[in-house]
Parts: C-alpha cells; sequence; structure tokens
C-alpha cells in the first residue's frame, strides 16, 4: 500500500467518514494506475509514487464526471505523465518489479 485513508483524507481536506469507501476505492485505483503503467510495485516509501496517488485521488475526487478538454484536466495529465516517466524508469532497488 502506498498510501493510506488517513493521508488521503489529509490530502483532501476531508474530516469526516461519509466518503471513506468512495475514498479507499479511488485508492486502490489509483495504485492500480500506478503499477500497471509502470510495471512496478511501490510501497510507502516511495515519496514520488505516493505523490502521484495523492494526485490522481484528489483528481478523481474532485471530478467525478469526464471533461477531457478541461484545463485542471490537462495539468494533472502533464504531472501525472512526468512523474509516472520517472517511476517507471526509478533506480530498481527501490521497487519490485511486476
Amino acid at each position: 500500500m502506498i498510501l493510506t485513508l488517513q493521508e488521503a483524507k489529509e490530502f483532501l481536506k476531508v474530516d469526516n467518514e461519509v466518503e471513506d469507501t468512495l475514498i479507499q476505492g479511488l485508492i486502490t485505483s489509483a495504485e492500480e494506475y500506478i503499477k500497471n503503467a509502470t510495471g512496478k510495485t511501490f510501497d510507502s516509501t516511495n515519496e514520488l509514487a505516493k505523490l502521484a496517488v495523492k494526485l490522481l485521488v484528489a483528481h478523481w475526487y474532485e471530478n467525478r464526471g469526464i471533461d477531457l478538454a478541461s484545463v485542471n484536466t490537462r495539468k494533472v495529465s502533464f504531472s501525472l505523465d512526468v512523474i509516472l516517466t520517472q517511476l517507471k524508469y526509478c533506480y530498481e532497488s527501490d521497487v519490485t518489479a511486476v
């Protein structure tokens, strides 16, 4: 697990339990997305992977519909692409290859 529910809620500034199930699902999906994009499994010690999960979770949480033309979508996409490229080619002893 890269990111805990509590860490995600702190990043999102959510202070109740109403959407815990939704947020946990977003975390799981984000971690799977990163694994599929990089071919690697990361844990909570990799801060870049943690940032990628936070970006994805926040984006999906705040934009629950599909809006492909949005400036925010393009900014997140660019940031995420850069991070995923770094993670894909990061030093091998830091990760477990799939």
